[in-house]
């Protein structure tokens, strides 16, 4: 009992750390890659080099290649984000929920602006009870040309993300625009910062939990996935 127990514990398991900070875990059922969504997102134009960023043109390609490495069985998605650039954000976003592999969210730190749509795109989303998130309007900073214009622009995009953020979480949307037009949640600002209970009682994400319940999640789907046969699929 004892050496069957020890081999049990022993399990190969092989982790390669990745340039970018992600990392896959290769196991006897399979390899389960971890992304990291960290800083700011960086999308058109390049930030400067003291910024921790998440670059889209590195995400996207390595979101394609998971979902058809034969090795990957699911993806891990771990948020500390501020948000970043709106347009690759949301894109970074619509491919994970496009994705038919098993994908689980966790929210550590924080997942603020663009990085709420990046936290809920995965099939299950998890959240610390320290972590919080920031819901706000789509802002600018600098010259604006055409005002009317560049408003409906803007709004336009509000309204996409609200209507992705809806389609895959359990909030509503009267809910996220109340939210994000409320005055008095940040100074000078209108908006709101969610703690990680609250983000869970709104319907944003789907539940408390740390590392060991979104591997757990993320474990029963890849379990769940591997019972259907071919032809169902």
């Amino acid at each position: 009992m004892f050496n069957e127990r020890s081999e049990e514990k022993n399990e190969k398991v092989e982790e390669n750390l990745m340039p970018e900070g992600g990392a896959v875990m290769l196991g006897k059922n399979g390899g389960i890659h971890c992304l990291n969504i960290i800083g700011q997102i960086e999308g058109h134009y390049v930030l400067g080099e003291s910024q921790k960023t998440t670059k889209y043109e590195h995400v996207i390609p390595l979101l394609v290649a998971i979902e058809e490495s034969p090795d990957c069985e699911g993806l891990l998605v771990i948020l500390n984000t501020m948000g970043g650039d709106v347009e690759a954000g949301l894109a970074i976003a619509e491919m994970i929920a496009s994705m038919k592999k098993p994908t689980v969210s966790l929210v550590l730190g924080g997942s603020h602006s663009i990085g709420v749509p990046l936290a809920v795109a995965a099939r299950r989303s998890f959240i610390v009870p320290s972590a919080t998130m920031t819901v706000h309007p789509v802002r600018i900073n600098g010259l604006v040309i055409g005002a009317p214009q560049t408003y409906n622009y803007f709004r336009d995009m509000q309204d996409r993300i609200i209507r992705f953020i809806t389609d895959h979480s359990r909030a509503e949307a009267a809910v996220i625009e109340r939210l994000m037009m409320k005055p008095d949640e940040m100074a000078n600002d209108i908006g709101s910062v969610l703690g990680g209970r609250e983000a869970v009682e709104c319907g944003l994400i789907d539940g408390i939990g740390g590392l060991a319940d979104a591997l757990a999640a993320l474990h029963g789907m890849i379990g769940t996935a591997s019972e259907i046969s071919p032809a169902a699929k």
